[in-house]
């Protein structure tokens, strides 16, 4: 089922979380490396409770969820990693196979001896975690796709105008070059970037520590591995959440709206005047949104 759209100035109406909800100090994190064929994979864990995986995108690292562990770890055992490749752990000459992402986060949640988890993708994380709820269901306990269909063969989604697709792709890759002529990353947006300057500085900070990936090269791998026909979710019976923004010109964000309805049990929110990074530029919303999810999965 769809939700209707999500105003992102709604969550200052949203009834408050009780302060005892939410950590009051900042938890302990746990740190370290997980030996993988060819690389080491770095990650982090910080709260107690259920587990809950968050897994970054293509610009950026662990670092990004900056916004989310602290208001998670209350409730939450907390779990981020850098993907292979990507520092902390160890660069890859020639960069990251992308059909190896999902195998890593197998190995990652055996290796914390996790019984069951919640996976939280953005973009590139759906790769990893799609993939993972697909092959391993019984061990997801939900999951939320942020600006991403992961590993979905983007030109099969039933949409109902077949040349939105094609318009889409089009009028985005002219925006995402402009804005990168005005030195504007293009995942973070040009409003971010004129509202919140801090915030989009510290977006490009982030995304800097990663410069020793080829992410055009990684880009690439990620499409030529996304094959998966939309049919394959009717069967994935995982509660499923397909969080995106309006103004995205990285994900096209109607496609989620499309595969929503495919799935047994999936929402979609979608939040206005925001770009493909919800968690990051509105992240009170994104918050609120991924816990309302979570609190109704039982």
């Amino acid at each position: 089922m769809s939700t209707p759209a999500t105003d992102a100035a709604a969550g200052a109406s949203a009834p408050r979380t009780p302060a005892s909800a939410h950590p009051t100090t900042v938890p302990a994190t746990r740190r370290g490396f997980l030996d993988r064929p060819g690389c080491r994979l770095y990650y982090e864990v910080a709260g107690t409770g259920p587990a809950l995986l968050f897994a970054h995108g293509l610009g950026s690292n662990h670092l990004t969820w900056w916004q989310q562990v602290p208001h998670f770890a209350g409730r939450y055992t907390c779990v981020t990693f850098a993907h292979r490749g990507y520092p902390p752990g160890s660069l890859l000459p020639g960069g990251p196979d992308p059909q190896d992402f999902p195998g890593d986060l197998a190995a990652l949640i055996a290796h914390l001896q996790l019984a069951d988890v919640r996976l939280v993708a953005q973009s590139m994380g759906g790769w990893s975690c799609l993939e993972y709820a697909l092959t391993s269901p019984h061990h997801v306990r939900a999951l939320v796709l942020a600006s991403t269909c992961g590993t979905i063969q983007q030109p099969s989604v039933p949409v109902a105008e077949p040349s939105r697709l094609a318009l889409w792709t089009q009028q985005a890759a002219a925006t995402r070059a402009d804005l990168q002529r005005r030195g504007i990353a293009p995942p973070a947006g040009e409003r971010m970037a004129r509202e919140q300057p801090a915030l989009h500085f510290l977006y490009r900070a982030i995304a800097n520590a990663s410069d020793a990936v080829d992410r055009e090269a990684l880009r690439q791998r990620l499409g030529a591995v996304a094959t998966r026909p939309p049919a394959v979710l009717r069967d994935l019976a995982v509660p499923t959440l397909f969080l995106t923004g309006a103004d995205d010109i990285i994900y096209p964000p109607f496609l989620s709206d499309a595969l929503a309805p495919l799935l047994p049990h999936a929402t979609v929110e979608q939040v206005k005047d925001v770009g493909h990074s919800v968690y990051f530029e509105r992240a009170a919303v994104f918050n609120r949104l991924v816990d309302r999810f979570l609190g109704a999965v039982r």
